[in-house]
């Protein structure tokens, strides 16, 4: 991999906090250009100190001694210890290939949502940056009758339900949706209903609109108990058919309108943005049909595993029950996490999982996380959150331009206090001199 493209992954978490603020200053320059003002601010010019240097690229030759920086992290660790409960960690300076220190690193533990880093790095490795899941609609048996095949796109949209009525036209009566590519359970032992109306979850149909969100396109709010039936009815209102409902698509039946989502490499921003569960589930049973597995949970989980053992992780003692880490039976080890960022960082292969992953004090799960810190804006990290569980999981650049990555997960402890301390030792990698 070439020089320069590590340097993106250096930079491209700075530059991510500002894009925002880039964007409305244009719109304001074309919308306020005629009004009178005063001189404007002069910002005197940086010194050295304050450019931001590119990172070294791995295999760049270094003088740089870790040891200090392996003190310092074992010393804050030791301090921690009471908010960090049962806690195991890896870290890995990517440019020199060391690991710097490690902790209880082949403990598995339990992940939360750093879970999703398993399932987006199987699904880039089995599907590509550039997959989209199709829907089609076909003829149905009955006269003035279409089946939508469901195919796992949780994030239909109104624009793409108007898209498919405009391709189908007129004189349709019954829109019925076919939900047999997911033959599972809908709900997981271990997930809660009332999941469902908290916004976490939804049952696992293979078409929803927004996520199964109700009356909003983002966020936690309360979800559909009946996602498909949902999308079945939004497209019989389009065409402006009388019944809905759930159906079988005759075989071989005709293609009458087909809508896709967006890249694989899109959907997993937005995954890993806000930790979404609902796409994280959908991914993975896309990841098992792929794989010639049903499209269940646990098709979802045995392709997830065998993936990644075929593409060179050490799976061994790996136990996941679910692709989100909702189940708080996973358990996962901080090896295998860091192994997995380590490889996006020295990989093209992985690169679009690091581009997902938030921006500490800038987005997402760790907006408000890291204000302060001189890991702000450096620090790309997977969060995890369950009773007594923290996780986090990512890359920062080092003071001394080295990129470090790192494992980390923390059971049996309170969730603030085991942020606080998980936060403190990836700001400690940031500071590394």
């Amino acid at each position: 991999m070439s020089k320069s493209k590590l340097w993106w992954v250096s930079v491209v978490a700075a530059s991510a906090v500002v894009v925002s603020v880039g964007g409305t200053g244009a719109y304001a320059q074309l919308q306020y250009a005629g009004l009178q003002h005063e001189e404007p601010f002069h910002l005197a010019e940086p010194s050295d100190h304050d450019l931001v240097v590119p990172a070294l690229a791995p295999g760049s030759q270094t003088d740089t001694d870790n040891t200090q920086l392996a003190a310092r992290l074992a010393a804050l660790a030791e301090k921690r210890q009471a908010d960090l409960g049962s806690f195991g960690a890896q870290v890995t300076d990517a440019t020199t290939g060391e690991v710097v220190w490690e902790l209880n690193p082949d403990q598995a533990l339990r992940p939360a949502s750093s879970t999703k880093l398993l399932t987006a790095a199987a699904a880039i490795m089995a599907l590509g940056g550039q997959d989209r899941v199709e829907t089609t609609v076909v003829r149905g048996d009955k006269p003035g009758t279409v089946v939508i095949k469901a195919a796992g796109d949780v994030g239909l949209t109104k624009k793409q339900i108007a898209d498919l009525a405009s391709q189908l036209g007129d004189g349709i009566t019954t829109v019925l949706i076919d939900t047999s590519v997911w033959p599972g359970e809908k709900m997981l032992a271990g997930w809660n209903e009332q999941d469902i109306d908290a916004g976490f979850i939804a049952p696992m149909e293979p078409a929803m609109l927004y996520g199964a969100r109700i009356g909003a396109t983002t966020g936690d709010v309360p979800r559909s108990h009946t996602p498909a039936l949902d999308v079945a009815k939004a497209l019989a209102q389009a065409v402006g058919a009388k019944n809905s409902g759930e159906g079988v698509a005759p075989a071989d039946a005709e293609v009458l309108a087909k809508t896709s989502s967006d890249t694989l490499a899109e959907r997993l921003h937005t995954l890993m943005l806000y930790s979404d569960n609902v796409m994280a589930e959908a991914l993975g049973r896309e990841i098992a049909l792929s794989q010639g597995k049903p499209g269940t949970a646990q098709g979802a989980t045995t392709a997830t595993l065998d993936i990644l053992s075929a593409h060179g992780f050490d799976v061994s003692g790996i136990k996941i029950n679910d692709s989100s880490g909702l189940s708080v039976d996973n358990r996962i080890t901080p090896t295998l996490l860091n192994s997995i960022i380590d490889r996006a960082v020295q990989d093209d292969e992985l690169r679009d999982l690091l581009s997902a992953l938030p921006v500490a004090g800038g987005e997402g799960t760790l907006e408000q996380r890291f204000v302060g810190e001189s890991a702000r804006g450096l620090l790309r990290a997977k969060t995890g959150t369950l009773t007594e569980t923290s996780a986090l999981v990512g890359t920062v650049t080092g003071s001394n331009n080295h990129i470090y990555t790192f494992g980390m997960l923390s059971n049996g402890a309170e969730v603030e206090s085991q942020r606080a301390a998980l936060d403190a030792l990836a700001s400690t990698l940031r500071d590394a001199e």
